[in-house]
């Protein structure tokens, strides 16, 4: 019986699986191209949540900067792909709101962007992390900062089921999810790296894993990118100026555009 039982959740997970794949990897000799129609761009935080706040600046408008620079190189370039933002103002959208975005519009693509912050002040780097819970401990303040916006919401112990961002153990049903798009937002995360190391001269912290919530309920690939340390005075300085927003958008485009022609070309 024991047996018979695993055999079936086995079968189960094997099933789950091919169905989630089934939306991005075309099967048999007459399925459709896959196409990079719609991208949902998230700019981290807004209205009464500023996010990590530096010396000159806050989170909240560096993020929605970056953000709608990157969805205007979209526009204008990418002229077949759908921008969709979570917010374009600065307002508050709730944490679990901006994945919902996502998931309703039937996004192919899902990129939310933060700055990053550290008690120690010399700290400084890109990094764009994918859903995961690989090097969790390194990772988890970063991650319970991300994820504490939400007990600034109404309601949010309800809304959100019990998760407690605080604590490790809320963490523990986050391991089986998003691993059908683990490959490519992989392959996205890996491209917005190598471009801000190799045209913007930026200094990456590589690409990481890390149980962030608007990456865990997402049902398409789906990156979180840190352009920069706010906490470091050098490198505040150069996300609040005009060439430094410009040039990491533009990073990001690229990464999104090589994506497309990645996945089209299969």
């Amino acid at each position: 019986m024991k047996r018979l039982q695993v055999k079936n959740i086995l079968i189960i997970s094997l099933l789950t699986i091919s169905f989630l794949f089934s939306g991005f990897l075309p099967t048999g000799s007459k399925a459709p191209e896959y196409k990079l129609r719609r991208v949902v761009i998230d700019a981290g935080h807004g209205g009464r949540d500023p996010g990590a706040i530096g010396s000159i600046s806050k989170e909240k408008d560096l993020t929605l900067s970056v953000a709608l620079q990157v969805g205007k190189y979209i526009e204008e370039l990418l002229p077949d792909v759908e921008v969709i933002y979570t917010r374009k103002t600065d307002v508050a959208v709730d944490l679990k709101e901006r994945p919902n975005i996502a998931n309703r519009n039937k996004a192919d693509l899902f990129v939310s962007i933060h700055c990053n912050s550290a008690a120690n002040k010399s700290a400084y780097g890109t990094e764009t992390f994918v859903m995961g819970t690989k090097n969790f401990e390194a990772n988890f303040d970063i991650v319970k900062r991300e994820n504490s916006v939400i007990v600034l919401e109404d309601n949010y112990k309800e809304n959100y089921e019990g998760f407690d961002p605080s604590s490790p153990e809320s963490y523990m049903m986050f391991n089986l999810t998003q691993k059908a798009f683990l490959s490519n937002s992989l392959s996205v995360a890996s491209k917005v790296e190598n471009d801000f190391t190799t045209r913007v001269q930026r200094h990456s912290r590589g690409v990481k894993q890390a149980p962030f919530y608007v990456l865990w309920t997402t049902s398409m690939p789906s990156v979180l990118i840190e352009l920069g340390f706010i906490s470091n005075p050098a490198e505040e300085r150069y996300l609040n100026s005009t060439q430094g927003q410009s040039y990491l958008a533009s990073a990001i485009f690229r990464s999104i555009k090589a994506y497309k022609e990645e996945v089209e070309s299969l």
